[in-house]
């Protein structure tokens, strides 16, 4: 059966080749993008199954009316993915205000609203899979990026809840967390903070590893498949790297954090208290 997707941010990059993958085997796509001129590819290739929708994510009432569009002309939502977003670059002390709110409203409030605005719909039809676009990032943490990190953790998080919220209506959540790809993702649509000068030396040795983690990007039209394998699983994982980097870099992680709370242990026994 062929299934309808909404996409967020679906002008370039991982958006529009899932969209690209959704529609070449017959699927249905409501296609969203600040310009809407983006798409026009798409909707001479694939006519009358490409629903091309101007949307700023950060719009509450215009998340709501799009998601609203989308199921009154095809029908049904089957897959609702939130991929709009883009990468805050600055030292958490460089970060403006109006920075980090920016980087929250579009990482995070952007997914929640569409998010909440698909629920209803697919409570409904008792069935749907939202796909969240995370990051290595929203599992490890690095420097100079810390304030995407931080929208990255908070999506994870509230998606984590989600899947156990929705779970008993038949919708499923995955959060797809990708390593370093070549998109524009650290270009065109990258964000800077002001520089301090006091961390002119420090920035470098951070560009230098980011470099080196980075390694060999991954080609984002090597991801279609793998966002279809897990459209089509009987039981989709609720996280799942795209690229070779991410799992290294997560074991790393997670390996030290575990080695950590062990060897504070006792120390975090005794601030239990006696026990009864």
């Amino acid at each position: 059966m062929a299934r309808t997707w909404f996409i967020t941010g679906a002008s370039r990059g991982f958006g529009k080749e899932w969209a690209i993958a959704a529609l070449e085997r017959g699927d249905a796509v409501a296609a969203t993008a600040r310009d809407t001129s983006t798409l026009d590819d798409l909707v001479q290739q694939f006519g009358d199954r490409v629903l091309p929708l101007q949307l700023d994510v950060t719009d509450r009432d215009a998340v709501f009316a799009a998601v609203r569009d989308s199921h009154d002309r095809f029908g049904r939502l089957d897959v609702v993915v939130n991929n709009a977003g883009y990468g805050q670059f600055g030292m958490i002390e460089e970060i403006s205000e109006a920075e980090a709110r920016a980087q929250f409203d579009t990482n995070v409030f952007g997914a929640l609203f569409v998010t909440q605005a698909a629920l209803p719909y697919l409570r409904e039809q008792g069935s749907g899979h939202i796909l969240q676009v995370s990051s290595i990032g929203g599992i490890s943490a690095f420097p100079n990026i810390g304030i995407y990190n931080a929208s990255k953790w908070a999506l994870e998080a509230f998606s984590q809840s989600l899947a156990a919220e929705v779970a008993d209506f038949g919708i499923t959540v995955t959060i797809i967390e990708p390593g370093a790809y070549s998109t524009d993702w650290g270009g065109a649509s990258a964000r800077h903070a002001a520089p301090n000068p006091a961390y002119d030396a420090f920035r470098e040795k951070a560009a230098a590893a980011r470099k080196a983690r980075s390694g060999d990007p991954g080609d984002p039209v090597a991801t279609r498949e793998a966002v279809l394998a897990v459209v089509d699983a009987a039981e989709p994982p609720l996280r799942i790297f795209l690229g070779r980097a991410p799992l290294p870099i997560a074991t790393e992680d997670y390996e030290s954090r575990l080695a950590t709370w062990r060897e504070w242990e006792s120390v975090s026994a005794a601030a239990h208290g006696p026990t009864s």
